[in-house]
């Protein structure tokens, strides 16, 4: 079906498409006879409607009966502020606003982050939403380079549901612009999706005896937990042994890049794997 459909792009009218859009309906057929209209107040419908005719046009007909049939700017105020939104909920326009504040805030653009925000919560986007996406937002793209930002993340949500809607609304602001200036590192979202991919690979690899619990006699006896060496009593003993499957040896699925505080976890993390490293060939020296 799709191969023999031919697709049309429908995309949003510029303000003076709408404009005489709105003139002719005034005129024409509309369900609107002699109905006039103030200039100012078609152009705040032409601005609200956001490239939908559709939408201008339910705009002028709720404002001109509002008006008794003359479209003032105190009417078209009400008509707008009466239900028409910025967007469809749930529609093209609302994830392309939900995708443009996710990469603004990822492509630390402060002032973008900002305005996209806005627009969402004037559409009348549910701010725990947005709450839970700037959540997301923290732990995807800042990540281990300022684990100061899920905190911040948490605690906007934390206070929008204390304080509801205004006040709430900027406590989920301060951290759309947290999340902005914060420095960025999608390692641990990189590392989780390469883990998935090896356990889907992998879906049945024997975890090593010496990690498996033996709470049993039976269990003991077939070598559960025998030979595990505790961190806290042995520390280069605890590097030594092996901790992955047989199968996935030697996987590495956390690559940490090195911006903000990530550039401590990334020397820390060089440093176990050659501590790895010794201890094993400590314990197994070649040759």
């Amino acid at each position: 079906m799709r191969s023999r459909a031919r697709v049309y792009v429908l995309k949003a009218l510029g303000e003076d498409d709408l404009m005489r859009v709105l003139e002719r309906a005034l005129i024409v057929s509309a369900g609107l006879p002699e109905v006039e209209a103030d200039e100012e107040a078609l152009r705040l419908i032409a601005a609200a409607a956001m490239g939908d005719a559709r939408r201008a046009l339910n705009a002028l007909e709720l404002a001109a009966e509002l008006g008794g049939e003359r479209v003032t700017m105190d009417a078209t105020r009400e008509a707008l502020g009466a239900g028409q939104p910025a967007f469809d909920k749930g529609g093209d326009a609302f994830y392309d606003l939900i995708s443009a504040l996710h990469k603004s805030i990822r492509g630390s653009h402060v002032d973008a982050a900002l305005y996209y925000l806005a627009r969402m919560l004037a559409g009348g986007v549910d701010p725990l939403y947005i709450g839970r996406r700037l959540v997301r937002m923290a732990s995807e793209d800042v990540g281990l380079a300022d684990p100061g930002a899920l905190r911040q993340a948490l605690a906007a949500v934390e206070a929008y549901q204390l304080l509801g809607s205004p006040e709430g609304e900027l406590a989920l602001a301060q951290a759309a612009v947290y999340l902005a200036l914060a420095p960025k590192s999608n390692s641990v979202y990189r590392a989780l999706a390469a883990a998935r991919r090896a356990a889907e690979a992998h879906p049945a690899a024997e975890v090593p005896l010496h990690l498996r619990n033996a709470p049993t006699k039976l269990m003991k006896d077939l070598g559960y937990s025998k030979g595990y060496t505790y961190y806290h009593d042995d520390h280069e003993g605890s590097f030594a042994q092996e901790y992955l499957p047989e199968e996935l040896k030697p996987a590495r699925f956390f690559n940490p890049r090195g911006e903000g505080w990530e550039h401590r976890v990334a020397e820390r993390y060089r440093e176990l794997i050659q501590r790895f490293q010794a201890a094993k060939n400590d314990r197994h020296p070649k040759g």
